[in-house]
């Protein structure tokens, strides 16, 4: 039987399982308790944030983000840059929530969004606030995304679900938006089986995401945020633990996804630094000879979970994609193309075609990666790419 190579295996392995059936004999509480908290802080200390909210999933997270900011009082308008080149839930909460979503093209060098078109857009514009993607962990210019914000005073959520490790200038990816979220499926650089994150430095953010978690509720603030709201409010005190500040969610985790997380998190540079091995040598193979997200300096690094590539055409891409499944390689489209030629937008807007983000779309495609794919597999799944192709770089 040919071997099948997957574009992703699971983090969780039996070392972790054996842990998890050894800790579930000890009758723990299941659900949100102690072991969610101490995650929190271990992922605070190991990406270097002030607050984390762990949730049910990234697409959570996402949409923790939007609410937050949406009844902080902070917007200056509902205006909201979204990208072309994401995810779904990326953008879903701006529709669910009725923000004004305004479609940005993808960059040609990193895919996330495209400086120029974002600058046009922000002086036309001036929205409130802008999400960027850093699409399958490859960095972002975020300098010039900074300045930006800093020129037109806009709140930055970073969706960095796909990108825990990566780092920019030395800077961990999730560390340079007001809110960022993270996600914790399968084939991510870390699993809790579902599971999601949200890191923030501001405390009023966060006292509002743990709120809205958890339907709305102040029992998970501090005991200090808690009597602020039940003075503010004149709560009776037998009333406090069941009063609702906020029109809250139900997006808890359990510590038992809690307790995978914390074992994963002991394991994660080590998976982060195979993701980057990984990473560099398809780069080294195939960015002469394709169209590759570029590497931003000298020594970066490169936590993806796949890797992405353009072919040159719809039909050369055909041929690859053919020459790889005859090889027993796992393949998809390039995350979802571009989100504007999706009917969930264009029903709404319209569709939004672009450039760089059509050509993601309709020429892209994903190589495995993961912590257990060894660096000279990345180097056969190469030869594979550049043997079935008709290469040119655009």
């Amino acid at each position: 039987m040919k071997t099948k190579h997957y574009l992703a295996e699971d983090t969780i392995d039996q070392k972790d399982i054996q842990a998890l059936i050894d800790w579930l004999k000890t009758n723990p509480r299941l659900t949100k308790d102690r072991l969610t908290v101490e995650f929190q802080e271990k992922w605070n200390r190991w990406l270097g944030r002030k607050h984390s909210i762990f949730c049910n999933s990234g697409s959570s997270a996402n949409l923790l983000m939007y609410y937050a900011l949406l009844i902080s009082g902070k917007l200056k308008n509902k205006k909201m840059i979204v990208p072309s080149v994401g995810w779904a839930t990326t953008i879903a909460p701006a529709i669910q929530f009725g923000f004004e979503p305004i479609m940005c093209e993808a960059d040609p060098d990193t895919f996330g969004l495209d400086l120029n078109h974002l600058k046009t857009l922000l002086d036309k514009h001036e929205p409130g606030a802008v999400i960027a993607v850093q699409v399958l962990g490859v960095p972002h210019k975020m300098d010039e995304l900074l300045a930006l914000k800093r020129q037109h005073h806009f709140f930055l959520l970073e969706d960095a679900c796909a990108s825990i490790g990566s780092t920019y200038h030395g800077k961990k990816i999730g560390t340079f938006g007001d809110m960022a979220s993270f996600s914790f499926y399968f084939g991510h650089q870390m699993s809790t089986i579902e599971g999601g994150m949200v890191s923030t430095d501001d405390k009023k953010l966060s006292d509002i995401l743990l709120m809205l978690r958890s339907h709305g509720w102040s029992k998970d603030l501090d005991s200090g945020s808690h009597e602020a709201l039940v003075r503010e409010h004149h709560v009776d005190d037998f009333h406090s633990p069941f009063v609702f500040y906020e029109p809250g969610f139900n997006l808890r985790s359990t510590d038992l996804n809690a307790f995978l997380g914390l074992r994963q998190l002991e394991k994660l540079d080590w998976m982060v630094s195979r993701r980057h091995e990984n990473h560099m040598v398809y780069y080294e193979h195939l960015s002469s000879q394709f169209r590759v997200q570029k590497l931003l300096e000298p020594n970066p690094k490169i936590s993806s979970i796949s890797f992405g590539i353009l072919a040159d055409s719809t039909e050369d891409r055909r041929n690859i994609v053919k020459a790889l499944v005859e090889n027993g390689i796992e393949t998809r489209i390039f995350s979802a193309g571009n989100l504007g030629l999706h009917p969930f937008w264009y029903k709404r807007f319209g569709k939004a075609s672009f450039p760089v983000a059509d050509k993601v779309h309709h020429f892209g495609f994903f190589l495995p990666n993961h912590p257990y794919l060894p660096a000279e597999k990345a180097r056969w799944i190469s030869q594979v790419v550049l043997g079935s192709a008709c290469v040119r770089k655009p």
